[in-house]
C-alpha cells in the first residue's frame, strides 16, 4: 500500500513531541518550528509550558501530560488531532529518564517506575496515534531509545532493559504497520548534553556498599557517568537537525545512531558477537534433529 508521506511532506507537518520542555525534546521543538512545521509538545512543569507557548503562537500547542497516565494520553492525542485538523504526522517519544543502579540494587518499585515511563508510556502514545495514522495511511513514529538499548552498561541495567524492550517493540511495530504507509524510526543517542545527568536521572534508594561493586565495573561506570556529566560530546541541537532530516527522508532508517561514541560502542559489540558466534557455531548447530 503506497504511503502518503511524500504528499504530506509538501505542507507543514504536525509533530507531537513528548518531554518537550528541556533537553533533546526542547531542541527538537526549536528545529521543527524553524523549518515551518507545527508542534504539540507535552510537558509536566507549568514553567516549561509558558516558555513553549510563547515560541510561535498559532503553531505551538502545549499539553500538560504525564505519559504514564493512559487515559490522559488518549485525551491529549485527541485534543492535538482536533487542534490540527485530525493530523499528527510525526510522533516523537522522547519523554523518559534513567535509573542509575546495579541490577541487585534496584528495588522492584524502582524498576516498575522506570518501565512505566520508558516503555509503557511510549507504548501508550503509539497506540493512541496509530488509529488516525492508519486511516490516513501515513505517519512517522520516532522512538528515542539509546545506545544503551543496544549495549548494556554496569549501573544502567534497568534503564538499558527498558530501552531494549522499546527497541523490540519498535522493530516489530515497524513490520506490522509498514503496509499502512507508517514508518517507525529508532533514534539511539550516545552521550549528549541534556538533562540526563540532572533531573532526568534517578539513583537507587538503597545502594549496596560492597567493595566488590564499589571497586569493580559497577562503581567504575557510576564514576564515569558522574565525570562526564555536562561534558558529553553530543550536541542536542545537532541531534534535533538529524532527526528532522530523517523524518524528511523518503527512505528513513529503522535505526539511527547519534554520536561517534554510540557508533564505536555498537561496532565493538557487533565484533564481539561475531567472534563469539563463530567460536560456538558447532554447539549452536548441534541441537537440531538429524537430517
Amino acid at each position: 500500500m503506497p504511503s502518503n508521506e511524500t504528499a504530506s511532506s509538501k505542507q507543514a507537518r504536525v509533530w507531537l513531541i513528548t518531554g518537550a520542555g528541556s533537553g533533546l525534546g526542547r531542541a527538537l521543538v526549536d528545529a521543527v518550528l524553524a523549518q515551518g512545521d507545527c508542534v504539540a509538545g507535552t510537558v509536566r512543569r507549568p514553567a516549561d509550558a509558558q516558555v513553549l507557548e510563547a515560541l510561535a503562537p498559532g503553531r505551538v500547542m502545549v499539553v500538560r501530560l504525564d505519559v504514564t497516565d493512559a487515559p490522559g494520553v488518549r485525551t491529549a492525542v485527541a485534543a492535538v488531532e482536533a487542534r490540527f485538523g485530525g493530523r499528527i504526522d510525526v510522533l516523537v517519544n522522547n519523554a523518559g529518564y534513567g535509573l542509575v543502579a546495579g541490577v541487585e540494587e534496584a528495588s522492584l518499585a524502582e524498576v516498575r517506575a522506570q518501565f512505566e515511563v520508558n516503555v509503557f508510556g511510549a507504548l501508550s502514545m503509539m497506540q493512541a496515534v496509530l488509529p488516525a495514522m492508519r486511516r490516513r495511511r501515513a505517519g512517522t513514529i520516532v522512538n528515542v531509545t539509546s545506545v544503551s538499548g543496544l549495549v548494556g552498561w554496569p549501573g544502567l541495567g534497568i534503564y538499558s532493559g527498558s530501552k531494549f524492550a522499546l527497541e523490540g517493540i519498535s522493530e516489530t511495530l515497524a513490520q506490522e504497520v509498514a503496509g499502512f504507509g507508517i514508518r517507525v524510526v529508532m533514534v539511539e543517542p550516545g552521550g549528549f548534553r541534556t538533562d540526563f545527568a540532572g533531573r532526568s536521572r534517578a539513583l537507587a534508594a538503597q545502594p549496596i556498599n560492597d567493595d566488590g561493586y564499589l571497586d569493580g565495573a559497577l562503581g567504575a561506570c557510576k564514576r564515569t557517568l558522574d565525570a562526564h556529566a555536562g561534558h558529553e560530546r553530543g550536541d542536542p541541537a545537532r541531534a534535533a537537525l538529524a532527526i528532522c532530516k530523517v523524518v524528511a527522508a523518503e527512505a528513513a532508517p529503522l535505526r539511527l545512531l547519534l554520536g561517534a561514541d554510540a557508533l564505536g560502542y555498537v561496532l565493538g559489540k557487533q565484533a564481539h558477537q561475531q567472534a563469539e558466534l563463530a567460536r560456538w557455531l558447532e554447539v549452536t548447530t548441534s541441537t537440531d534433529f538429524p537430517g
